[in-house]
C-alpha cells in the first residue's frame, strides 16, 4: 500500500511537471489568451481530464506557471548570493562585502530573467493574468524576499572603522527601520524589473547593468563620518 502511496505520488509530480513545461511553452509563444487547454493537454500527452483533475482552469496552470518561474528566480538569487559573512549589525559583517553581496544579487536576477519568455510571464502576463494583487504577492514570496534579506544585511551593518555617523538628520531618519527597508525593498525591486523589462526590450545590457550596480551602491552607502 505504502509503495502504491509513492507510484501514485510520482505519478501526479510527473503530470504536474508536464503539464507546466507544456503550457509554459505554449503561454510563451502564443501567449496566454491565444492558448487553449486542448492545446496544453496535447503537448503535454495528457488528456483533457488529467489537466482538469491537476487544475480547475487555465489561469490555475498559469499560476502554477509563473509559480515555478518565480521560485527558479529566487533560488538562482541565493544561489550566487549565499549567505551573509556574519549577523547584521556584527564587527564580522563588513558593510563592502554586505553591498557586494547585494550587487551580487541584482545581477543574479537579471541574469535569471534573461531566460526567454521569463520576463514577458512575470512582469507582463502575470499581473494582466492574475491581476496586480496577486501578482505582486507572489514576487513579494520570492525575489522580493531575497532583496528584502540582502538590504537588512547591507543597512544593518557598521557604518565605517571607528563606527562614527553624521550628526546631521538625513532623509529617513525619522522612518522606522522595518517601513524604511519595506520602501526601500519595494523601489529598488521595482527598478530591478524595469531594468529586466528594458533588457529584455533590447536596451545595452552594459549601460543598464551598470546603473543597477551603482543604484544598489547609493541606496546602501554608509553615512558619512564627521
Amino acid at each position: 500500500m505504502q509503495e502504491s502511496r509513492r507510484t501514485n505520488a510520482q505519478r501526479t509530480r510527473a503530470t504536474r511537471t508536464a503539464l507546466v513545461s507544456a503550457a509554459r511553452d505554449l503561454f510563451v509563444d502564443a501567449g496566454y489568451a491565444a492558448t487553449s487547454t486542448p492545446q496544453i493537454a496535447a503537448a503535454a500527452h495528457v488528456t483533457r481530464g488529467a489537466l482538469y483533475h491537476h487544475y480547475a482552469d487555465k489561469r490555475e496552470l498559469f499560476r502554477a506557471v509563473v509559480e515555478a518561474e518565480a521560485e527558479v528566480v529566487a533560488r538562482e538569487i541565493e544561489e550566487r548570493t549565499g549567505a551573509p559573512d556574519a549577523a547584521p549589525g556584527t564587527a564580522g559583517a563588513a558593510a563592502p562585502s554586505a553591498r557586494s553581496m547585494l550587487v551580487e544579487g541584482a545581477r543574479a536576477y537579471l541574469d535569471a530573467m534573461a531566460v526567454p519568455g521569463r520576463t514577458r510571464l512575470l512582469l507582463v502576463d502575470a499581473p494582466a493574468v492574475l491581476g496586480t494583487a496577486e501578482a505582486d504577492s507572489l514576487d513579494a514570496r520570492h525575489a522580493r524576499r531575497t532583496l528584502r534579506a540582502g538590504l537588512a544585511a547591507a543597512l544593518d551593518t557598521p557604518p565605517d572603522d571607528d563606527g562614527r555617523r553624521d550628526d546631521v538628520a538625513r532623509v529617513g531618519d525619522d522612518v522606522a527601520h522595518d517601513d524604511r527597508l519595506d520602501a526601500l525593498t519595494l523601489l529598488l525591486s521595482a527598478a530591478f524589473d524595469r531594468a529586466a523589462l528594458a533588457l529584455d526590450g533590447g536596451a545595452p545590457p552594459h549601460a543598464v547593468r551598470a546603473a543597477v550596480t551603482e543604484l544598489v551602491d547609493r541606496v546602501c552607502a554608509p553615512r558619512p563620518t564627521r
